[in-house]
C-alpha cells in the first residue's frame, strides 16, 4: 500500500493489523525455538502477546525508532479505546496499542526487514 492509502486507515485499524503481525512473529519464533506441544505454544504465546509484555517491548525499541515511526507509535498510544483488559493498566494498554499500530503501519508499507530488526531488538536478552 502507498502512504495515501495507509493514511485512510484508522489508528485502531493499524493496531488491528499490527496485532496479527506481532502474534505471527511471536508464534513463528516459538516454533523456531523448538517448542512442539500445542499447550506450551499457546501458553508461551499468551505470555508474550499481551498488553504488559508488549508495553515492555515498546520500551525496548523506543531508542531505535525513526521520527516517523515514533509519530505512528504515539498516535497509536494516544488513541482512545473503549475497553481495556483487567490484566494491565491503562498506560501499558496504550503502549501496547502504539506498538501494534507501528507494526501494522510498517507491515502495510512493506517494510518487513524493519519489522524483523525491531522484533530482534525486542527478543534480545529474553
Amino acid at each position: 500500500m502507498d502512504d495515501r492509502d495507509i493514511a485512510k486507515i484508522s489508528t485502531l485499524g493499524l493496531a488491528h493489523v499490527g496485532d496479527g503481525v506481532y502474534e505471527l512473529l511471536t508464534r513463528t519464533r516459538l516454533c523456531e525455538m523448538g517448542i512442539t506441544t500445542v499447550v506450551r505454544l499457546h501458553r508461551e504465546t499468551v505470555a508474550r502477546v499481551n498488553a504488559t509484555a508488549q508495553s515492555c517491548a515498546a520500551e525496548k525499541i523506543m531508542p531505535y525508532l525513526t521520527d516517523a515511526e515514533r509519530d505512528i507509535f504515539k498516535r497509536g498510544r494516544n488513541t482512545r479505546v473503549n475497553s481495556m483488559p483487567k490484566s494491565s493498566d491503562a498506560a501499558q494498554y496504550h503502549a501496547a496499542t502504539g506498538l501494534e499500530a507501528l507494526f501494522g503501519w510498517l507491515y502495510l508499507r512493506g517494510e518487513h526487514s524493519r519489522i524483523d530488526t525491531l522484533f530482534s531488538i525486542i527478543l534480545e536478552d529474553s
